[in-house]
């Protein structure tokens, strides 16, 4: 029975897909639940597997090609066995046939015994200088080439060759240049990040912050922290989700988005927090933020980072969202000025923690500072209120109990 093998349908945000790789090729055979073929979105890469075990019979459509929704990929033949599975059993079945090794004209003759010898020592008959009638190579002579080869020194070993996966090696001074296609994904997201920087407002704000009172707090529960929730790590990041959902409550219009002349004030704050991933920058997003703990945020975040490295972040975990917070510090960055993701109006980004002399109460003293960064679509907030926003999240960093006083 032939079953047509169909791309996932997408939701109303992804228009199409590309054939990113074919697992299978036409006459392999397949098993039910098995990975067959890739999609490619503009967010993920969607799998899709074999509804019954039979053999990839054709492919519609070759890697590259675009394909919508629930458009035919290709053709599988339920119950059917691969193509080279009939010959083998034949060919298992037959009995065996003597095998007769053709003579060339200048092959050495020899006994059956000493071409079994032979062969069972890896030793070329035409090198062996036959003693036996008319130069035939008796079982003797191959006996003495055994002999001797053993005693010979070992030849090198041969250098394993480069896995076919390694870029070559160029020789220095070599101009090598290569062309790849662009995924959709890296695509989509120079697409969004043009249309970002030319359609709004956008203005970059900053301030720093003491990180010293959330270190302290840290490393003090730290081990409780993580023996409480079953190995899940207190990070910054949990602090900084609880310091901007609060600050998204007193500052609504942070959290709220432009859609053609109305304004959406959203009674809720999800947040998408920044991975990074193989593919390109994905921004998966916590939902109801404001109701969940340091440890489910913790938690939420470390899912996402597997989830990114392994490509199995879904569409529907990367959709949404009503504030973005990049982390760049963890690759060092000091300062940037990050860009809007649109619908959404603000993003805050983090940046790597720097021990640098502060003056406090008159007197310099060396303390773990971040700088931190907003930028907004001033067609909707204005400066007083974005400035206002990043200082509310700076006085609760700084002294975080305030986090739970609600203060």
């Amino acid at each position: 029975m032939a079953i047509e093998i169909k791309a996932p349908t997408f939701p109303e945000s992804v228009a199409d897909g590309t054939v990113a790789t074919w697992h299978k090729k036409p006459g392999d055979a397949v098993k039910r639940d098995e990975l067959i073929v890739d999609i490619e979105t503009d967010k993920v890469v969607m799998e899709v597997l074999a509804e019954a075990d039979g053999v990839l019979t054709e492919i519609v459509k070759n890697e590259g090609d675009t394909v919508l929704s629930g458009e035919l990929l290709g053709k599988l033949n339920a119950g059917g066995a691969a193509a080279a599975a009939p010959a083998a059993a034949a060919q298992a079945a037959a009995p065996a046939a003597p095998t007769v090794a053709p003579v060339a004209a200048d092959d050495a003759i020899l006994s059956p015994a000493a071409r079994k010898l032979a062969e069972e020592n890896g030793i070329d008959p035409n090198s062996i200088a036959g003693t036996g009638k008319g130069g035939r190579v008796t079982k003797e002579d191959v006996v003495a080439a055994v002999e001797a080869k053993k005693s010979a020194p070992a030849a090198p070993a041969a250098k394993p060759a480069a896995p076919a996966s390694e870029a070559p090696i160029f020789a220095a001074g070599d101009r090598v240049e290569k062309r790849v296609p662009m995924t959709r994904l890296r695509a989509k997201v120079a697409e969004r990040l043009v249309e970002a920087q030319s359609t709004m407002a956008m203005l970059t704000t900053y301030n720093e912050v003491n990180m010293k009172p959330v270190m302290d707090l840290r490393a003090k529960y730290k081990d409780l922290f993580e023996k409480k929730h079953n190995g899940v790590r207190l990070g910054f990041m949990s602090f900084f989700v609880k310091a901007a959902t609060e600050a998204l409550k007193r500052f609504p219009g942070v959290n709220a988005s432009i859609d053609g002349n109305d304004i959406v004030y959203h009674g809720y704050q999800d947040i998408g927090v920044a991975v990074s991933s193989d593919r390109g920058l994905v921004v998966p997003v916590l939902r109801n933020a404001e109701f969940m703990s340091l440890a489910e945020i913790e938690g939420g975040i470390a899912d996402f980072g597997k989830k990114a490295k392994a490509g199995k972040l879904t569409i529907e975990e990367m959709t949404g969202g009503t504030f973005t917070i990049s982390n760049g510090g963890v690759f060092g960055s000091l300062l940037s000025s990050p860009i809007v993701n649109p619908p959404q109006t603000a993003i805050l980004g983090m940046h790597k923690i720097q021990e640098r002399p502060m003056a406090v109460n008159g007197q310099v003293v060396i303390l773990p500072m971040m700088y931190l960064a907003l930028s907004y679509d001033h067609r909707l907030i204005d400066g007083k209120e974005a400035v206002s926003f990043l200082v509310t999240i700076k006085d609760l960093l700084e002294d975080p109990a305030r986090l739970l006083l609600d203060i």
